[in-house]
């Protein structure tokens, strides 16, 4: 690591993930349960880890304890070698205040950067779901010399109202930088493509340092990174963009290269879950080279037994499917489903237990539901509307420990 610039990192975890609710009911968004055994922060920070930052602070603010004890169990590092993962609760450092935005947690964290005097500071967010390699990013922002770069993944222009876009010239210097635009900016080679933020910085330290102070001098700032920081540096001239689709991570795969969700909605949540159980899967979760990092329970391996059999489905350790029939689904570990059970096209979260004979179609179960015998979940799915939550795209959500009766009893 000779000659290496000194990079400290920092992946803002406070979110509260209005969206996700129920699945945020009683956890932050980036603590949410994902594809079978992982929690979506895994991803940023196998990322991270997989690339050689060592030093890395989660700031964390809204319900955040189950995140916190994910990353101190889960994430360890070699104190020897002077590396960490630590999660930073709002301190109120600077008075009785939670974080009013992401550039307000930073600005109150800035005694880690004191602490640990980077050359640089690496802003990742914490609750999208992708493979990147940030070394090829890092690369790029120190030669350009930039203050700020920004990751920017091209989707088509009709989609890109809903992101922060990039408009940049031919050099790859921000020239705008606009916050869910009517009319997107398109790329310099290609009219129907934008460049829209995935919410990933890099800065020089000092130019970050003191766009904090700028900003927390300003009444009217909203005090977030891509509202207002990324904007101020912008019209300084020093924000570069950098092209998601040059990143080359090991062990890619043509149909997985590039792939990047943002699973802050039911439905995105869900569908990224559908992604993973093709058989040549949008998103592969098997590529070693580039491993998702997580720490499975001491469980036993996944059984089935009387006939019981998943089809196009990820089943987890611990998992006992009896006598049922699992179909396009996501089992996460420890859980059972019971004979003459049907569940497809769903999501089951730890510890469900589905029991006789049940029905559960295009759902998400959060953490040790229960659907009794003969129970049925998403197959009559205005009845569920007046119980459960419903996504637009016509999922149920049911939330943490929820049970679920056989009504026609």
């Amino acid at each position: 690591m000779h000659g290496q610039p000194k990079v400290l990192g920092i992946v803002l975890a406070g979110g509260e993930g209005k969206r996700l609710w129920p699945l945020t009911a009683d956890r932050a968004k980036p603590a949410v349960p994902f594809g079978g055994n992982y929690r979506l922060v895994d991803f940023v920070l196998s990322n991270l880890v997989n690339a050689g930052f060592h030093r890395l602070c989660v700031l964390t603010q809204y319900k955040s304890h189950s995140l916190d004890k994910h990353i101190s169990t889960t994430w360890r590092l070699s104190s020897v070698l002077g590396q960490y993962i630590t999660p930073v609760p709002a301190q109120q450092r600077l008075g009785p205040r939670w974080y009013t935005g992401s550039a307000d947690a930073i600005f109150q964290s800035l005694n880690l950067v004191h602490d640990e005097k980077p050359d640089h500071i690496v802003v990742f967010g914490a609750d999208h779901v992708y493979r990147m390699d940030p070394a090829q990013m890092l690369a790029q922002h120190v030669e350009t010399g930039a203050g700020v770069t920004v990751a920017g993944i091209r989707v088509p222009r009709a989609e890109a109202k809903a992101f922060g876009c990039i408009d940049s010239d031919a050099t790859g210097r921000i020239t705008r930088f606009l916050e869910k635009p009517a009319d997107p900016p398109h790329v310099p080679d290609d009219p129907e493509v934008t460049f829209a933020s995935m919410g990933n910085y890099m800065f020089r330290t000092s130019v970050l340092i003191d766009a904090l102070r700028a900003d927390a001098a300003d009444p009217d700032s909203m005090h977030d990174m891509g509202g207002d920081i990324i904007p101020m540096l912008v019209d300084a001239n020093t924000a570069a963009v950098y092209d998601f689709d040059d990143n080359d991570v090991p062990g890619a795969t043509e149909r997985d290269r590039g792939y990047w969700r943002d699973v802050g909605t039911l439905d995105a949540y869900y569908d990224a879950h559908i992604d993973l159980v093709s058989v040549h899967p949008v998103f592969n979760l098997y590529n070693q080279a580039w491993p998702i990092r997580t720490a499975t329970p001491p469980l036993p391996p996944a059984k089935f037994v009387n006939s019981g059999h998943a089809k196009e489905s990820i089943v987890g350790p611990g998992s006992i499917i009896s006598g049922a029939s699992v179909h396009d689904s996501v089992i996460s570990c420890d859980v059972t489903i019971e004979d003459g059970a049907t569940v497809e096209g769903s999501v089951l979260l730890p510890g469900v237990r589905i029991g006789k004979g049940a029905t559960v179609r295009r759902a998400i179960l959060d953490k040790n539901v229960v659907v009794a015998d003969g129970a049925r979940v998403g197959v009559d799915t205005e009845a569920d509307r007046d119980r459960y939550t419903v996504s637009a795209g016509g999922v149920v959500v049911l939330g943490k420990g929820v049970r679920v009766e056989d009504l026609t009893r």
